[in-house]
């Protein structure tokens, strides 16, 4: 069969490459891949900044955004043929920590996990993969197509999970949210937000394309300005932060009014260097209790929830999330930017 692979060490190696069909353990589920999306971690393993194969292997298959469609379900495991199901990028160490031992594995102490498409597992960019049943998420079949924003989505609601239980350590009623970034990350962020009945505001560089009006059809305002400006006038009671921008990162941890709570859902590359008075922004957090964060990855609950969140989102809106779908064949394509991208999906059944 066909899939995407790359050898994680040599960058310009992305390529469709043929690789064994999959043979399905006894607990696993055997799945006809529908689409995966591609984003930031996909573009940084193509570059050769990290990402590790399969013990023995020279070829990592990419893509851990996955939606699949059940083929074959073994007796008992709760899945039937047809299916749509996304499967659960992390994996915990056969020896876990205790955080992964209590099915926590977004948490792990240790670093041993691995991760489908990114660490010593394969991905699910082919045209047909398995996975254990207990690492398979079932989706609402009305999805359909919007089912492959499940593991971003899933990003977020660890995030706002994390908002939650931190902020329940007093009195805690948020109202306004302001995130930063409007790729799917940051998108998807505000929806949850939207849902939550909050006041949402989205603040991204862009002033034209389709992220505005995204932004706006969801029923949240839009902001192009810098975010001490945002924030001096809305007073967010919560920051996600999705851009990974350096100096953005730096302003929003003052961002939040008094007893805020700030999520970092951005990963920034090293090596640029930004002047930061220290002092200044400490002061600031610990005169007002506030908390920040750094969350990544999600477990089993916070897939569960995120299906639960696309299943009563708008599926219209949802769709326009996806701006360019690419087919396998032409796969190495999802990695060129193109003008007006928000999240761009490789589709494997074509």
């Amino acid at each position: 069969m066909r899939a995407l692979t790359i050898d994680p060490s040599r960058p310009g190696t992305l390529g469709v490459t043929d690789v064994p069909d999959p043979e399905p353990a006894e607990d696993e589920l055997l799945v006809d891949g529908l689409a995966v999306g591609i984003c930031g971690t996909d573009r940084e393993i193509a570059a050769g900044e990290y990402g590790t194969p399969p013990p023995g292997r020279d070829r990592l298959v990419l893509g851990h955004e996955s939606l699949g469609r059940v083929r074959e379900a073994p007796p008992g495991s709760g899945f039937d043929t047809g299916d749509l199901v996304v499967g659960v990028v992390r994996r915990p160490d056969p020896v876990p920590c205790g955080a992964c031992a209590h099915g926590e594995f977004d948490m792990c102490r240790n670093g041993r996990y691995t991760e489908h498409g990114i660490k010593e597992v394969d991905g699910f960019a082919s045209e047909r993969w398995t996975i254990e049943a207990d690492r398979a998420v079932r989706l609402d079949p009305v999805l359909s197509e919007a089912g492959v924003l499940l593991e971003p989505t899933s990003v977020v609601a660890k995030a706002w999970d994390q908002v939650d239980k931190v902020g329940g350590r007093a009195w805690f009623e948020p109202r306004t949210v302001l995130v930063t970034g409007a790729g799917p990350i940051g998108l998807l962020a505000a929806l949850l937000g939207v849902q939550r009945g909050l006041d949402v505001h989205v603040l991204d560089r862009a002033t034209g394309g389709p992220k505005p009006d995204l932004v706006r059809d969801l029923g949240a305002t839009y902001h192009s300005e810098d975010v001490r400006t945002v924030s001096d006038a809305v007073q967010p009671g919560v920051v996600i932060e999705a851009t990974g921008a350096s100096q953005v990162v730096l302003d929003v941890l003052s961002a939040t009014k008094a007893y805020g709570v700030t999520v970092l859902t951005g990963v920034t590359s090293a090596g640029r260097h930004l002047a930061f008075d220290v002092g200044a922004v400490n002061r600031e957090i610990v005169l007002e209790n506030d908390v920040i964060i750094g969350s990544v990855n999600a477990n089993l609950g916070h897939y569960r929830a995120a299906a639960d969140a696309l299943a009563r989102a708008d599926l219209a809106w949802l769709g326009r999330l996806v701006s360019r779908r690419v087919p396998l064949e032409r796969a190495p394509e999802a990695f060129e930017p193109h003008d007006g991208d928000v999240k761009v999906v490789v589709d494997l059944a074509r």
